[in-house]
């Protein structure tokens, strides 16, 4: 309670200067080393990614080079986690033996693009040391399905739309044997629950918290066994429960069955991002609420409604969303996630441009997860250059992240001296070169250290890296 008093006399310093976005940076500056920066990229009929659909290789050409082109932008935010959505409505956008592909990339249902989105998406995320996490639609399957697959999965139709029913058994086998064909076959950062919850306006007797629980444990104990650094999280509604003082009106977590504190407390879910996508003074208690029932395991980091910054959707004023970033990172909590990647490439209100300016000064990476062990120092096999790009050939790290500064001695755990993180090939089969600008390393006779992270975030001791002159 004591943290909530603290938060909510914050919130009343930040209201102060409500038209004033200077007022807030303080608490925006000093960016932490280690924070979730994410977004939500969405596939479901091409809201984000693809926007062209059909078939042929022009076509999968123009997905591969907006997906780059998107990527780009978002690293350049400061961007680190990209949730991609894989599952969208008991449809898929890799090849599975499990469901169907969705129309998004060929305009037709269960007709494949002539290379792997997922795949490809991984590949591209990593390049720019970027996380990707497969993002899964659990129990929504869409307003339309055929007969044999309503019959075939016993689908409920509620409010004209098909749902697996969480009260089968056969449900949290069927979506837990998903998550493990994803992670079986792909390198995937983490795997990402959206609707793992009771439909909007679901009889409150027919609710039952265990069996969507049980779904949770399920595709926990599939994901952990086969890769358990594998980060295991999902987006709740954004009010845990009530307050002692103000009600969360019906919808919270807690109203439609989603255990979300409990799965973080026992270690079923590794993370959770909250989608608060409110404003004011019902943001600020119940970001508070989250901190106060969250553990000091796992990560809470908020989603972030951009979308109503939109002059379509409740044209909020810019200063709504810096205001409630900079209460976030205030507050300590893991991070925020922003809900969705077309808003910041719209840069609406100037969102994107703040971020890149003021807010996501430095890179960051993401907290470390709660497991034993320690990252053993990266092997420096030697430095090299290629042109005007200097070369550092490392060994021993799953990624390693690459340190300067202009002093003799480089402090890791200032985020300003971070210059980019660098994932080793999958395999692991050959050494990684780490390349940087000589140009700038001369000018500002810079020294360099490179980390090494192993899968769970755990960082090495430094190792210091004579530049090429």
């Amino acid at each position: 309670m004591k943290r909530i008093i603290l938060a909510l006399l914050s919130i009343f310093s930040l209201c102060a200067h409500a038209q004033d976005v200077e007022q807030v940076l303080p608490f925006a500056l000093n960016a932490p080393k280690h924070e979730v920066r994410g977004v939500w990229l969405t596939t479901l009929w091409g809201l984000d990614w693809p926007k062209t659909r059909g078939t042929g290789s022009a076509v999968a050409e123009k997905q591969k080079a907006d997906l780059c082109s998107i990527l780009d932008e978002l690293s350049r935010d400061g961007i680190n986690t990209v949730f991609l959505q894989t599952r969208v409505r008991g449809t898929v956008i890799y090849p599975s033996k499990i469901e169907p592909w969705d129309a998004c990339f060929t305009g037709t249902e269960g007709k494949a693009p002539s290379y792997d989105p997922l795949a490809f998406a991984i590949e591209e995320c990593h390049k720019r040391g970027m996380e990707l996490h497969a993002w899964v639609v659990t129990l929504p399957m869409g307003k339309t399905q055929s007969a044999k697959t309503v019959r075939a999965m016993r689908l409920i139709r509620h409010e004209g739309a098909y749902y697996m029913d969480p009260t089968r058994p056969e449900t949290a086998y069927y979506i837990a044997n998903v998550c493990r064909e994803i992670v079986t076959n792909y390198d995937v950062d983490g795997i990402h629950f959206d609707y793992i919850r009771y439909p909007e306006h679901f009889a409150r007797k027919r609710q039952n918290p265990a069996l969507i629980t049980h779904i949770v444990e399920e595709s926990n104990k599939a994901i952990k066994a086969l890769k358990p650094w594998v980060r295991f999280s999902c987006s709740p509604i954004g009010k845990a429960g009530d307050l002692a003082r103000q009600s969360a009106k019906g919808w919270s977590a807690e109203a439609v069955g989603q255990e979300a504190v409990k799965w973080l407390r026992t270690g079923l879910m590794d993370m959770l991002c909250p989608m608060m996508y409110f404003k004011g003074d019902i943001f600020f208690p119940f970001a508070a609420d989250w901190q106060e029932r969250s553990p000091e395991r796992g990560i809470v980091a908020p989603g972030m409604g951009i979308y109503f910054l939109s002059p379509q959707e409740k044209n909020w004023p810019l200063e709504e969303v810096t205001r409630e970033l900079s209460f976030l990172r205030h507050m300590g909590l893991g991070g925020a996630v922003y809900f969705r990647e077309r808003f910041l490439a719209d840069n609406v209100k100037g969102l994107r441009t703040w971020l890149r300016n003021q807010y996501y000064t430095a890179p960051a990476l993401l907290p470390p997860m709660e497991a034993a062990g320690e990252a053993e120092k990266p092997h420096l096999i030697g430095t090299s250059w290629d042109g005007t790009q200097g070369i550092i050939r490392v060994t021993g790290g799953s990624r390693y992240v690459l340190y300067a500064s202009e002093s003799d001695t480089i402090d890791i755990t200032d985020a300003s001296n971070i210059v980019k993180i660098v994932y080793a090939d999958s395999d692991k089969s050959h050494p990684t070169d780490i390349r940087y600008d000589m140009l700038s390393a001369r000018a500002f006779s810079l020294r360099f250290a490179v980390t090494a992270l192993d899968r769970y975030g755990h960082e090495s001791e430094l190792v210091m890296v004579e530049p090429q002159r």
